[in-house]
C-alpha cells in the first residue's frame, strides 16, 4: 500500500491571553455538522470557523477536559465528576453529576440513543441514556479491570456503524468495542523502529475516526493514520509538536481534514490529505 500524504493547512489558537487563545490547557476537540471546530481548555469552550476565526466562547463550571457536539447540536463538556450540557439555541445549560460513575470525563461520544463518556478515574467508558443515567460500562471486562492509561486519559471515537474505537496505550493498540461492551477486535503492536507500531510504555494516547483511523503518540509526539482495517498508512506530522506533549487531542472530518491539539503550545494544527 502506498503511503498517504498530508500537508499542514494552518493552525488555530495558541498560547496567550487573547480571546482566541488558551492560557493554561487545551484538552479536547469536536466538530459540528456545519464544520465548526469546538475546543475545550482552561474553563472554557471556544468555537472556531473553518478558517480559524473565533466565533463564540463560554465558560464552564469546572475545568473542562473534553468536548463533543451531538447530532442535535447540544454541546457536552466533560469535567471532574460531571458533564455539562449546553444548548446554543436557547443558551440553557444543565448538569449530569455523578462523582462515582463520572469520576473524570476525558472523552465524550455518541452511539444510537446513548451518550458515551470516557471516565479516566475508572479507566473505562460509561454508556449513558438521555438523562445521564448509567446503562453499562465498556472496557473493564479483562484481566486488568479496565484500559491501561498511564497518561491519565481515556480516549475513544465512534464510527458511523456505532463501533467504539478506544486507545489502550498500555497494550500498544486500538481496541474496537460494541455498544454492549463486547471486544470486537484490535490492532497495534509494540515496535520501537517500525512507524507502523507503537513505541514507549504507553502509546497510542488519543484516537479519532472518520474514513480512516487517526492516532497520536507521545515521546516523541506524532500524528499517524491507519486504514479502517488497521493497516498503517503513514505518519502525518511529528516535528510541529512540542517534544514534551503527552496527550494530543485529535479530531477527523470529511475529505481527509484532521485537527490535532498540542497540549504544550496550546495550538491546534490543521492537516489536509493531498491528492493521489
Amino acid at each position: 500500500m502506498s503511503e498517504v500524504r498530508y500537508r499542514q493547512a494552518g493552525s488555530i489558537a495558541g498560547k496567550g491571553g487573547a480571546p482566541h487563545q488558551f492560557s493554561h490547557s487545551i484538552t479536547g476537540l469536536a466538530l459540528d455538522r456545519n464544520g465548526l471546530v469546538y475546543a475545550s481548555g482552561d474553563s472554557e469552550i471556544k468555537v472556531f470557523d473553518a478558517a480559524g476565526k473565533l466565533e463564540k466562547r463560554w465558560t464552564t463550571m469546572r475545568p473542562v477536559l473534553a468536548v463533543a457536539v451531538s447530532r442535535q447540536g447540544l454541546v457536552y463538556a466533560g469535567e471532574e465528576g460531571q458533564i455539562e450540557l449546553f444548548d446554543p439555541a436557547t443558551r440553557n445549560a444543565r448538569v449530569w453529576r455523578d462523582e462515582k460513575m463520572l469520576g473524570r470525563v476525558t472523552a465524550i461520544g455518541f452511539a444510537g440513543d446513548s451518550v458515551l463518556a470516557g471516565d479516566a478515574a475508572a479507566r473505562a467508558i460509561r454508556r449513558l441514556d438521555h438523562t445521564g443515567r448509567c446503562l453499562g460500562t465498556i472496557g473493564t471486562d479483562n484481566n486488568v479491570g479496565g484500559l491501561l492509561i498511564p497518561n491519565g486519559v481515556v480516549s475513544f471515537a465512534v464510527d458511523q456503524e456505532g463501533v467504539i474505537h478506544a486507545a489502550n496505550p498500555g497494550k500498544h493498540r486500538v481496541e474496537r468495542y460494541s455498544l454492549e461492551g463486547r471486544l470486537l477486535g484490535h490492532f497495534g503492536r509494540f515496535n520501537f523502529h517500525d512507524p507502523a507500531g507503537f513505541t514507549g510504555c504507553c502509546n497510542p494516547t488519543n484516537v479519532a475516526v472518520s474514513d480512516r483511523i487517526y492516532v497520536t503518540e507521545k515521546a516523541g509526539p506524532r500524528l499517524k493514520v491507519y486504514s479502517r482495517g488497521g493497516e498503517f498508512e503513514g505518519v502525518i506530522a511529528a516535528d510541529c509538536f512540542d517534544p514534551n506533549c503527552r496527550n494530543i487531542s485529535v479530531q477527523a472530518g470529511p475529505l481527509g481534514r484532521v485537527w490535532a491539539a498540542d497540549a504544550v503550545k496550546l495550538q491546534i494544527f490543521v492537516f489536509e490529505r493531498e491528492a493521489a
